[in-house]
């Protein structure tokens, strides 16, 4: 052995442990600091922070800086938030792990399994041959394909289950590029793009997350006024439209893919397709149950006697037909990227802790007493920036359930319409760009193998600002001449 070869064997990974530790360091100097102040809100009502909502603080700062800079594998980040949680007892064992088979993560499950079904019949090659068909050989322009279709399932299915659908379609693309699994720009760009594009699109249908139906519910408490299904697309179409192309965009300044064309496309694409051969039983039985599950989720906003089910439930099921018709068998069940899923388990056990500490209310109650006697758009535009940072580590009807009837209380000091409130805080919701845990089609996207942690937080940065602006444009533009109410009296 080599004097070269012993030194790569001890060489230590500075940077790795640096992280660690400076997770630990912040999460140990706030767990160990004195009591914090009370959060006053515009009534003058004292909300104290307990001990053990300062704790989700500090565990907040750790996983953030654990996942952003991934120091250890995102999945055991995951666990360390329950494991945590039981040892510094900031909540019990087992609400902490109970949160870990919470029904959205199950949501995410039975979508991941709705990709393997696809990815195994063969249904994303016929799929993604068909897009390829149409956009040609450019590589700009199988780029705006992706953000179009990734943009435009979450119109008729959660972006979950939409991301679900498109990754598949994105590997079988991506391996026609011919740079077989390495990273490359254009692969960045792929996935990325899904991620943020499905986020993009979910904003405009009440169909596209849970977070919609939930915020109208809250909205419809708090006001006594409904939110209507076309209401909502009304509003959120532009911004949601916009903000697809200004990914691409900037998809195609800082990920330009390596080749302009991929140089005989259509001629392997029409090759691939005529192997495919007719449609097979599995694919038939795959988009009978798929078309049956989105119907169902679909039809629940209009049928009252669907809304008791839950959408967990209702994909499951699918799970159980693919294993049922045969169509999946236990192989693919352990192919199943578990590293993800615990990725979004540890996502909703941080943000459970966060909301039921206290931690989360504390934090929204001190950020929007800054702006209470601000100009009335820099309020708004205040509530869904903290709506905005805040949906990037937990989830986004948590964010909303925090943050939406503080804000509405404070608006009527403002004298700033509820609706404003409302929407902008469900624009900036729906799209976080920074970190995987922010939303499903983030942590999917990262499946691919294509990018980092850090990539994907530091590619982000620039569509999260236009994303502010493209708001602050919709306040004092868009939305008027639509007809939103603004400023009340």
């Amino acid at each position: 052995m080599t004097y070269e070869d012993k030194t790569d064997k001890i060489k230590f990974d500075w940077k790795r442990i640096f992280f660690i530790l400076l997770g630990l360091g912040l999460f140990f100097y706030i767990y160990f600091s004195p009591p914090w102040n009370d959060a006053i809100d515009p009534l003058g009502k004292a909300f104290p922070l307990s001990k053990e909502g300062k704790a989700s603080i500090a565990l907040f700062m750790l996983a953030g800086t654990w996942w952003v800079f991934e120091v250890v594998p995102i999945g055991l980040t995951s666990i360390a938030i329950g494991v945590f949680q039981a040892l510094f007892a900031i909540r019990p064992a087992k609400e902490a792990f109970r949160d870990f088979m919470d029904p959205a993560v199950m949501f995410i499950f039975g979508s991941v399994v709705v990709g393997l079904a696809f990815t195994k019949t063969g249904l994303t090659r016929r799929l993604a041959y068909k897009m390829l068909e149409i956009v040609g050989e450019r590589t700009s322009m199988i780029l705006l394909g992706v953000c179009l279709m990734s943009a435009g399932l979450p119109l008729f299915m959660a972006h979950t289950a939409a991301a679900a659908t498109v990754f598949p379609i994105l590997m079988t693309i991506y391996a026609l590029y011919g740079e077989g699994e390495r990273p490359t720009r254009f692969g960045k760009a792929l996935f990325i793009g899904m991620a943020y594009s499905a986020g993009a699109g979910s904003i405009i249908s009440m169909l596209g997350s849970a977070r919609a139906p939930a915020a109208a519910g809250m909205f419809k408490e708090f006001t006594g006024r409904e939110i209507g299904f076309f209401e909502l697309a009304k509003y959120m179409f532009p911004i949601g439209i916009v903000m697809v192309i200004l990914i691409w965009i900037i998809l195609m300044i800082f990920l330009r893919p390596e080749k302009k064309t991929i140089v005989g496309l259509k001629e392997q694409v029409k090759s691939l397709s005529s192997e495919l051969g007719p449609m097979r039983r599995e694919e038939k039985v795959v988009i009978l149950c798929v078309i049956g599950v989105v119907i169902t989720m679909s039809l629940q906003s209009f049928v009252p006697a669907l809304k008791a089910l839950d959408r967990s439930a209702i994909i499951l099921v699918s799970t159980l037909l693919f294993f049922i018709f045969g169509v999946l068998t236990v192989k693919e069940l352990e192919e199943i990227p578990w590293n993800i899923i615990l990725l979004f388990s540890g996502a909703m056990s941080i943000g459970f802790c966060l909301w039921k500490t206290g931690g989360a209310q504390w934090l929204a109650i001190n950020w929007l007493a800054m702006f209470k006697e601000a100009h009335w758009a820099v309020f708004v535009l205040g509530i869904a920036f903290f709506v905005l940072v805040m949906t990037n580590f937990i989830m986004n009807v948590a964010a909303i359930a925090i943050s939406l009837p503080i804000a509405l209380v404070t608006a009527s000091y403002l004298h700033v319409a509820p609706e404003a409130v409302l929407y902008a805080s469900l624009v900036t919701a729906g799209m976080p760009f920074l970190l995987l845990i922010g939303a499903a089609p983030n942590a999917i996207a990262y499946a691919s193998g294509q990018f980092t942690g850090g990539e994907f937080f530091k590619y982000g940065i620039i569509p999260s600002v236009l994303l502010m602006i493209v708001l602050a444009i919709a306040l004092f533009t868009i939305w008027p001449i639509l007809g939103m109410p603004i400023l009340n009296g």
